[in-house]
């Protein structure tokens, strides 16, 4: 039975920006991402990384949130993409979100819902044998201008 899981623009930019998208797909298979992810990434982010990458892969799942008012509630606090993830991720009952930024994870913990960050996903690629050094490719996203958790 394969894993629902969502993730946040971060991990899906961070990756791309490092040639590594394709590691969702490969441990994954499919990823599900809320309309604000998809709309910060392809539509606001066109001809940046990721936009491309993510408009034209067939397993990542565009999804919209149905509780509006819980989406509008986090809103004071967190970005669109990660309201709507939140949201989602309770809807569906997914099994985890692949989050980066601090707040947006703590408050996903706090309700009850599984983080991971793009570091972990990178680091289940080098167990796996998808990619060959797993510092190397902490240096291409730090590099890359990524954000990592302190």
């Amino acid at each position: 039975m394969s894993k629902i899981v969502i993730a946040d623009s971060s991990c899906l930019i961070g990756l791309c920006k490092i040639d590594k998208l394709f590691i969702l797909e490969k441990i994954f298979k499919n990823i599900l991402i809320p309309e604000a992810v998809y709309h910060e990434v392809v539509i606001k982010g066109k001809g940046r990384p990721g936009a491309e990458e993510v408009k034209n892969s067939d397993w990542i799942e565009r999804r919209k949130a149905k509780n509006r008012l819980a989406v509008k509630a986090l809103r004071m606090s967190l970005g669109p993409g990660e309201s709507e993830a939140i949201i989602l991720a309770e809807e569906c009952k997914a099994d985890f979100l692949i989050f980066d930024d601090l707040k947006a994870r703590q408050t996903a913990e706090e309700l009850g819902l599984s983080v991971v960050g793009t570091v972990a996903v990178l680091k289940k690629a080098w167990g796996k044998n998808m990619i060959e050094s797993f510092e190397a490719a902490l240096t291409d996203l730090d590099n890359a201008g990524f954000r990592f958790l302190v």
